[in-house]
């Protein structure tokens, strides 16, 4: 994208009450932004209203600047970065046939992805994977091993780089990265030079060499509530499905699963424990019709994509049977009575009849072995193992 372009598709974006449903008209009627901006008033007037038509005319005071920002953005690394207005050809055409799509996508992230044009390439195998930005251990174990398991068979694991399940996602899909593929696409609420939250700074790195960090918001762009839900429509509309891992009932998860169905694609749920508040938005999706998945093997059937068979283990190494569905058996009397509801200690009392010391002595042993979750309240949670 030359600067002039450049400028006239910041311009369209930035000028006052023009959105991405009256900047489609103009762009429909007259072409490139350009073209839009060459019109005279009465000609703008004839597919606007009159307001916007003035002030199309009148250039945003903070244009200029935000033009120069994003120019040395870009040549500061036109290896790994793109600007991707409506009709690129890197534009994502699953997003095309969604009812909002962005006016102009900001990406940065491995330099296959645009010599390749991978982001296209993968439309077919992008699966969002969302839920709780305050999920139970299990839940965050879940995504990951649901984002793990699909990424090595070679899906492209989308989600919104929030705290929660979306970092346990990204972070299980670059554990299972496939080469020559996109691991996993963080779709961001902010300008992509900032990274919210803070704590995902050295994950979005890592994103960027394995994957893309795609956003419609302009650089500087802060951290703004409104923008998140907004963009879970890229998140839905970027993928053939969308697997929810753990959600309250008041969950951003629940607008993307939303999103999805109306863009008419799928929805996943994954159950959890009848008392858990952060199971409540999954079991409700489920009974709205969403499909129950107690695995990645799950997915892929429902799905029925051919994708490449998972890696073999070497010699000596033990499988990694994250599709399994999770129900290992247990280890102990105390796992056994433990189940896989919270608990506390009194009620672990009565069921196993041990001393105090020595209950809280194996409960110890069984969190140091990664079975056993300790939550807030002073619960105890048994984690099932993939």
């Amino acid at each position: 994208m030359e600067h002039p372009e450049l400028a006239a598709w910041l311009r369209l974006l930035l000028t006052p009450g023009v959105g991405n449903t009256s900047a489609r008209k103009l762009l429909t009627a007259f072409g490139l932004p350009g073209n839009v901006f060459a019109q005279s008033e009465s000609a703008l007037s004839g597919v606007v209203s009159a307001n916007q038509a003035a002030a199309l005319l009148q250039e945003p005071h903070e244009c200029a600047a935000l033009v120069n920002t994003t120019w040395d953005w870009l040549q500061a690394a036109p290896e790994s970065r793109r600007l991707l207005p409506l009709g690129d050809p890197l534009y994502p055409q699953s997003l095309l046939n969604t009812e909002d799509p962005p006016l102009l996508l900001y990406g940065m992230g491995m330099p296959q992805a645009w010599s390749g044009n991978l982001l296209n390439a993968a439309s077919t195998h992008c699966l969002a994977l969302v839920g709780s930005r305050n999920p139970s251990p299990q839940g965050a174990a879940n995504a990951h091993q649901f984002a793990q398991a699909l990424a090595q068979v070679g899906l492209t694991i989308v989600s919104g780089l929030a705290l929660g399940v979306d970092g346990a996602a990204h972070e299980g899909a670059l554990a299972g990265a496939t080469a020559g593929k996109l691991a996993t696409v963080a779709v961001v609420g902010t300008g992509l030079d900032r990274v919210y939250p803070g704590k995902h700074r050295a994950l979005a790195h890592r994103i960027a060499q394995c994957g893309l960090l795609l956003s419609e918001y302009p650089l500087g762009t802060s951290p703004v509530a409104g923008n998140f839900p907004r963009r879970n429509r890229i998140i839905s509309g970027l993928s053939i499905g969308t697997l929810v891992a753990e959600a309250a009932l008041q969950s951003g998860s629940l607008i993307t699963a939303r999103m999805a169905l109306e863009q008419g694609r799928d929805v996943f749920a994954i159950p959890g424990s009848i008392h858990s508040a952060q199971s409540r938005g999954c079991h409700a999706l489920i009974k709205q019709g969403a499909k129950l998945v107690e695995s990645a093997q799950d997915v892929l059937e429902e799905l029925a994509l051919e994708l490449a068979p998972r890696p073999q283990a070497d010699a000596g190494q033990v499988p990694d049977d994250s599709t399994a569905p999770f129900d290992a058996a247990p280890d102990s009397a105390l796992l056994e009575a433990l189940g896989f509801d919270p608990a506390g200690l009194d009620a672990l009392q009565a069921r196993t009849g041990l001393p105090t010391p020595e209950l809280l002595a194996q409960l110890m042993a069984l969190e140091l072995q990664g079975q056993v979750a300790r939550l807030p309240g002073g619960l105890f949670q048994r984690m099932a193992q993939a």
